[in-house]
C-alpha cells in the first residue's frame, strides 16, 4: 500500500498537472542540504534518494574515485598553504610570468575532498574498487531528521504548487496575447488600474488608457491582452483599451462578415476616446462591406461605440488605388482633385473652400487620422500632415485657424473703405 505522503503527492500532481518524478526530485534535493545542514560534515557530497511508495528515504555519501597522485598533489599544496598562512604571507604564491602548464584544449584535472577519493581510501571501503567509480556510503538518519523530513516535503509540496499555478496562470495567458477578454476592474494604484481578469489580477498602465475614461471599481469592460511576461512574483499581465487592434477584435464579435473572413478589416488608425477609422473591403460583390459593418440603423457600430464609452468610428472603403484611398480616408469630405508623388509617398488634395474644415477636422485630426490610415503623408490647401508620430506636430491647418484667417480678410475689406475715405479728404 502507498504512503500517505506519495498518495497526496499523485492527487495533487493530477490536479495541477505537475509531473511527480519532479515534485519527489525537489524532495530530495531539498533533504539532501537540511542533512547537510544540521547533520552533515563539510567534505560530504549528500544525496537522499527517497521512496514514495513506502515513505522512507536513505542518505548517502556519494564521492568519485581519482588516482593517489591527485589527492597527494591536493594534500601537498594544503599544506604549503596553512604554513604561508602561519608566516602572514598571501595563500598563493604568484611569480611574475609563471603560467601553468596545461595542454591546450585540456582542463588540469583537480582534487576536490568533497566529490573524490583517492583510490588507496575507496580500496578501504571496497577492495575492488576502480579509478571512475562512484562509491556510495550509507550515512546514519538520526531521529531528529525524520521530523525534519516530514516537514521539509510539506514545504517543498507547496512550493512546487506555487510554481505549477504560476506555469499554469503563464501559459493559459500567454497564448491569449491578442484577444479580447472580460474584466472587472478592481483598484488604483497611482495612475495603475488593477483588474481582475477571474483568478488573476493585470495591469492597465496609464498609456494604454483612455483619456478621460474613468475606471470605477467594480465596472465591466473589455480589455485587449497586450502582452504576458513571467516575473519572479508570477506572471504579469498588460491590458489595453487604448491599443489599435482592439477594434479589429470587437468588429470581429459584433460582426459575422467579419469574423467569417468576408469582409476584410484592411487598415485602422485610432485616437483612443476620441475617434478611428477602419477600412474594410471585401471580394464578394453581394455584400456591402461598408453597410455589414455599420448594420441596419447602425445597430452593429453602436455597440462598438458604446463599448469604446462614445469613440467615433468612420468605417471607409478600402481601395488598391491610391487616390481613391486618400479620397476615401477623407471622408465626410468630397474631394476636387488628387495629385501623388510616388517618390516622396506624399499627397495634394484639393478641396472647395466649404469642404476644407471638413477635411482637415477639429484640430487637424480628420487629415491626421487618414495619413495614418493610408501610410501617406498629407497636403491640404498648404498644410502638410506625415504619417505616423510625426502627425502629431504636423503643421496642418484646423478649424481655428481657418477662422482667424477668414477674420483677418474681413477686417482688411472693412479698412479698405475708411482708408479711401481719408484719402479724399486729404484731396
Amino acid at each position: 500500500m502507498a504512503s500517505p505522503i506519495y498518495q497526496a503527492i499523485k492527487q495533487i500532481c493530477e490536479e495541477k498537472n505537475i509531473k511527480p518524478e519532479s515534485v519527489i526530485e525537489t524532495i530530495e534535493a531539498a533533504l539532501a542540504a537540511a542533512y547537510r545542514k544540521d547533520f552533515g560534515t563539510k567534505n560530504q557530497n549528500i544525496k537522499v534518494e527517497f521512496n514514495p511508495e513506502s515513505g522512507d528515504f536513505r542518505v548517502f555519501d556519494i564521492k568519485t574515485v581519482v588516482a593517489d597522485e591527485l589527492a597527494a598533489k591536493y594534500e601537498e599544496e594544503k599544506k604549503e598553504r596553512e604554513e604561508r598562512i602561519k608566516e602572514g604571507l598571501p595563500e598563493e604564491k604568484k611569480e611574475k610570468g609563471e603560467k601553468p602548464e596545461e595542454a591546450e584544449g585540456e582542463e588540469e584535472l583537480k582534487f576536490n575532498p568533497k566529490l573524490n577519493l583517492s583510490l588507496v581510501e575507496a580500496r578501504a571501503l571496497k577492495a575492488d574498487a576502480k579509478l571512475d567509480e562512484v562509491i556510495k556510503t550509507e550515512l546514519e538518519v538520526p531521529g531528529a531528521f525524520g521530523r525534519m523530513a516530514a516537514q521539509t516535503a510539506k514545504q517543498v509540496i507547496i512550493q512546487k504548487l506555487r510554481e505549477a499555478e504560476r506555469d499554469t496562470l503563464y501559459n493559459e495567458f500567454k497564448g491569449k496575447e491578442g484577444e479580447i477578454l472580460q474584466g472587472v476592474v478592481q483598484r488604483t494604484e497611482g495612475r495603475m488600474v488593477l483588474v481582475d481578469l477571474g483568478h488573476v489580477t493585470a495591469l492597465l498602465p496609464p498609456e494604454e488608457q483612455i483619456e478621460k475614461e474613468k475606471y470605477t471599481p467594480g465596472s465591466r469592460m473589455k480589455f485587449y491582452l497586450k502582452e504576458v511576461t513571467m516575473t519572479t512574483k508570477g506572471p504579469q499581465i498588460i491590458i489595453s483599451r487604448a491599443h489599435p487592434e482592439i477594434l479589429r477584435k470587437l468588429f470581429t464579435f459584433e460582426i459575422p462578415e467579419v469574423a467569417n473572413d468576408v469582409v476584410k478589416i484592411r487598415a485602422i488608425a485610432r485616437e483612443a476616446g476620441s475617434r478611428s477609422k477602419v477600412a474594410v473591403s471585401t471580394e464578394d460583390e453581394n455584400i456591402d462591406p461598408i453597410g455589414s459593418c455599420i448594420g441596419q440603423r447602425g445597430t452593429r457600430i453602436q455597440t462598438i461605440i458604446n463599448e469604446l464609452n462614445g469613440e467615433k468610428i468612420d468605417v471607409i472603403q478600402w481601395s488598391d488605388d491610391v487616390k481613391d484611398l486618400i479620397a476615401n480616408a477623407l471622408s465626410p469630405a468630397k474631394i476636387s482633385n488628387i495629385e501623388i508623388s510616388e517618390e516622396e509617398k506624399s499627397a495634394f488634395v484639393e478641396v472647395k473652400d466649404d469642404q476644407l474644415s471638413l477635411a482637415i477636422g477639429r484640430g487637424g485630426q480628420n487629415v491626421r487620422l487618414a495619413a495614418k490610415l493610408t501610410g501617406w503623408k498629407i497636403n491640404i490647401g498648404g498644410g502638410e500632415v506625415a504619417t505616423g508620430e510625426a502627425a502629431k506636430g504636423a503643421p496642418a491647418e484646423t478649424e481655428e485657424s481657418l477662422e482667424n484667417k477668414e477674420n483677418k480678410k474681413e477686417n482688411k475689406e472693412e479698412e479698405k473703405p475708411a482708408e479711401e475715405e481719408k484719402s479724399e479728404e486729404s484731396k
